[in-house]
């Protein structure tokens, strides 16, 4: 094995590992609001915490990295993570202790995920960067689903505080790989201006096309992602349950993996098709199939199912391509600067996006065949505004086709 190839591997799988923690409170939130009687705005906002504290703290741990190498935050990072988790498992208690610790956890992520992706692309130059980009991008989604599975498993045989608990051992097990495998940086590129100075990122409109459209893009992705069990729960016990093969959380981990290869060949399409076109049309895809989803709330549970499944195509066929444009279209030395709002933005619209989808259902009535269209309706405008940003700023020689973009 090729040292690029361990360190990509290493990194997906530290990724993965760190990740176990990622969707417990989603995926059993269903019987946590009955125990801490949560409505659902304040279900939203402790799903949204995670996100919220990402967004806090991500900009300057990123920004960070143009000083610093990667490899000290990102294990500082995963050590935190994991005592939050750890922390969760032993302490929390409702709405209030949820909100705190669910919110650190989110820290312990920022520090892991985009500073993960500044070892490697600080390692890995070169007309392969953009694929292993994708790589691990994609694995995000293998985190992710199989936190689903993780939890709901562990949730069902030991307990929610079992589940977290659990999961911390992930993020200390992810820091300890990394560590064992990943030499610090001897050479680095010289910083370029102040640390916080993100003003030359916001000045390039191509780069904001792919920050704001990952934006639009987390919005949706994030907020499915924080209700999916719920409403899976819901359309479930209109029949009388699910079956245990098609167990909510089952069908949430089978959602985020399908994601994984659409997400890599979404980006080797764009590479070649031209990345901003090929963004657009996936989310235009996305944002209807999203509303034909919240529309089959009445609709057997098998069928819903099965359109969740074709929904985790598009709905992350963009993910590798708006990060790999945002990085290719970085400008000189805001790399960290560059991924830093990159990652601000995203999950910021993360914690908007999960919060406003409980908003919706609180106003709309709450859980119900209208209340949960009115949801999926909130979830798809992110993927709505994401073409629209990307032709009003990214009409600038960054294009998928470009030499610097198709090499990166």
């Amino acid at each position: 094995m090729s040292g690029a190839v361990r360190l990509v591997f290493v990194l997906c799988l530290a990724q993965s590992l760190g990740m176990l923690g990622f969707a417990t409170f989603p995926a059993l939130m269903p019987g946590l609001m009955v125990e801490w009687q949560l409505s659902n705005t304040e279900a939203g906002i402790v799903n949204g915490a995670y996100f919220g504290g990402y967004m806090a703290s991500v900009a300057i741990l990123v920004l960070l990295t143009d000083r610093f190498d990667a490899l000290w935050i990102f294990l500082s990072a995963a050590a935190l993570s994991g005592a939050a988790q750890l922390g969760f498992a032993l302490l929390a208690d409702g709405f209030w202790s949820a909100v705190v610790l669910h919110t650190l956890m989110g820290v312990g992520l920022a520090g892991v995920y985009m500073p993960g992706l500044r070892v490697l692309t600080d390692r890995l130059e070169g007309p392969k960067q953009s694929r292993y980009i994708a790589f691990y991008t994609a694995t995000f989604g293998i985190g992710s689903g199989l936190s689903f599975l993780f939890a709901g498993i562990a949730g069902d045989l030991l307990g929610w505080r079992w589940a977290f608990g659990l999961a911390a051992a992930g993020a200390w097990i992810a820091g300890l790989a990394v560590a064992a495998t990943t030499r610090p940086l001897t050479e680095r590129q010289p910083p370029v201006g102040h640390l916080l100075d993100v003003r030359p990122v916001l000045r390039n409109g191509p780069t904001m096309g792919y920050i704001l459209g990952y934006a639009g893009h987390v919005w949706e992705l994030f907020a499915l992602r924080g209700w999916l069990v719920a409403y899976l729960t819901w359309v479930a016990a209109q029949e009388g349950g699910a079956p245990l093969w098609l167990a909510p959380t089952l069908v949430a981990t089978a959602i985020g993996l399908v994601g994984v290869p659409a997400s890599i060949v979404g980006n080797e399409i764009a590479m070649r098709a031209g990345r901003r076109r090929t963004i657009a049309c996936v989310m235009l895809l996305s944002a209807v199939t999203a509303l034909a989803l919240g529309a089959l709330a009445g609709a057997p549970y098998w069928l819903v199912c099965l359109v969740g499944l074709f929904y985790g195509i598009p709905l992350l066929a963009d993910s590798a391509s708006l990060t790999a444009g945002a990085v290719a279209a970085a400008p000189a030395g805001r790399r960290g600067a560059t991924l830093a709002l990159h990652s601000t933005l995203g999950f910021g619209a993360g914690f908007l996006g999960t919060t406003a989808v409980g908003v919706a259902l609180d106003l709309a009535g709450g859980a119900s065949e209208t209340g949960w269209l009115v949801a999926f309706a909130t979830m798809a405008l992110g993927a709505l505004f994401g073409p629209l940003i990307l032709w009003r700023l990214g009409s600038r020689p960054s294009d998928g086709k470009s030499g610097q973009e198709a090499s990166a």
